[in-house]
């Protein structure tokens, strides 16, 4: 069965994270933030966390321009705010997803971005949903601050009961695939990169 990680590396330390990653046995951090810098932990920047990741054998990749949540194309964008099911028919975006899919066959891949809950990042909103439409039988499973494990299929259930979903008799609700897909949406509109207005 194919396989994905994801991971935030939210404040922790470097010796923590470090520990996550080998702990998992990955041996590529993709990492899919728009910028890759860190203002509050900056041993998370790119060419700090290259080095360190280099001296404990693990491969780093930035695919930030291909599935970063803050997109450069206009056309991602309505009133300001990002729209993922825009940004998920960028060609670059598709092709940032082959790009995972293609290294999941050779590699221990997490997709790496700053938010330590994978309900409240774009990793998981976007782009691993994106990925199961491809890819039904890929087996996600989120990389948690104190070690534990998140599948996908939980963080999806997590969505529900935060956005109070309940099954209905008639229309889109029926199903609980329907219900996923409505709490994806919900949470998207929730989390999406707003453009800050220049002010005059």
């Amino acid at each position: 069965m194919k396989e994905l990680f994801t991971i935030g590396h939210s404040n922790h330390s470097l010796e923590h994270f470090i520990k996550l990653l080998l702990t998992h046995r990955l041996s590529t951090i993709a990492d899919v933030r728009s910028s890759p810098y860190s203002k509050y932990s900056p041993h998370f920047n790119k060419d700090v966390l290259c080095n360190v990741l280099r001296n404990v054998d693990i491969d780093y990749t930035f695919l930030g321009r291909e599935l970063g949540a803050q997109r450069s194309e206009d056309d991602c964008y309505i009133d300001g705010q990002a729209k993922y099911d825009r940004i998920a028919l960028m060609p670059t975006f598709q092709r940032g997803l082959e790009t995972v899919l293609q290294g999941i066959e050779l590699y221990r891949i997490a997709l790496m971005c700053a938010e330590s809950d994978p309900i409240t990042c774009h990793r998981t909103i976007l782009i691993c949903r994106e990925l199961k439409k491809i890819c039904p039988d890929l087996k996600i499973t989120h990389i948690l601050g104190d070690g534990t494990e998140e599948p996908q299929e939980a963080s999806e259930k997590k969505l529900i009961n935060l956005h109070k979903l309940q099954p209905e008799l008639f229309g889109d609700l029926t199903s609980t695939s329907g219900l996923i897909e409505k709490a994806y949406d919900l949470q998207a509109e929730k989390i999406a990169y707003k453009k800050v207005p220049i002010e005059a």
